[in-house]
């Protein structure tokens, strides 16, 4: 049975924390799985519901102050012991039974990296066609560079070996940060996969959305994360 590091990040998810943990909980049996909560800096009732259910999760992190997603994931991977990682959003846009999925490739193939797609799934809401548009940009330029036929590199549920991921030279904080990690376990693993996963988007007043003004840095993780491998 492989063993699995789940990361949630949480910043003021008070109505949704609880509920994610619980629909993790329900898919514990029979898998090997340590729970890792990073609360990155709430303001809201976060850090009080999770410190109230302690036995949904394995390990967490309050940060003082809100650094953004990309340094909890960065502390997330720091304490985590499985030889494998997932992660998973603290709102309710990604199903964690899904991870599922994730597992049975994992075991049938060897994978040693599996993302999810959106744009393959049974089940999905319908995104802004902007966002989908800018998603299919990136996405493009991400396997041109890496020479990979991904079909949605900025889908949340990435599945990978911890070994072929060197978290002491990760440096983005922001929304590169994604790109920046597909680029090094892209190039580091040897079994690649892709997997559908159901998608129920949040609403764009809710917040938390890449916006198109994020896709420049992106495009620079895209490229100088690429770089800094082929002359490291």
């Amino acid at each position: 049975m492989i063993s699995i590091s789940i990361i949630i990040p949480v910043f003021n998810e008070e109505k949704t924390i609880i509920k994610i943990l619980k629909k993790i909980d329900e898919i514990k049996t029979n898998t090997n799985l340590e729970i890792i909560i990073i609360n990155d800096g709430s303001t809201d009732n976060s850090e009080g519901l999770i410190d109230q259910n302690t036995k949904y999760f394995d390990k967490v992190k309050h940060l003082k102050k809100n650094l953004g997603k990309g340094k909890a994931i960065i502390e997330g991977l720091n304490i985590s012991s499985m030889d494998y990682v997932f992660f998973q959003d603290s709102d309710l846009e990604y199903n964690p039974t899904d991870l599922i999925k994730f597992i049975k490739i994992a075991e049938k193939y060897k994978a040693d990296l599996i993302m999810g797609s959106r744009f393959i799934a049974s089940e999905r809401s319908v995104l802004h066609f902007w966002h989908m548009l800018g998603n299919k940009f990136i996405t493009f330029l991400f396997n041109l560079i890496n020479n990979t036929t991904f079909t949605d590199i900025y889908c949340c549920y990435c599945f990978f070996e911890k070994k072929n991921l060197p978290v002491s030279k990760l440096k983005s904080l922001g929304w590169g940060q994604q790109a920046e990690i597909l680029t090094y376990l892209s190039n580091n693993s040897k079994k690649i996969y892709e997997t559908s996963v159901n998608y129920d988007a949040r609403k764009y007043f809710e917040g938390k959305k890449i916006r198109y003004y994020h896709i420049i840095e992106v495009i620079y993780w895209i490229v100088f994360s690429k770089l800094k491998i082929l002359f490291s």
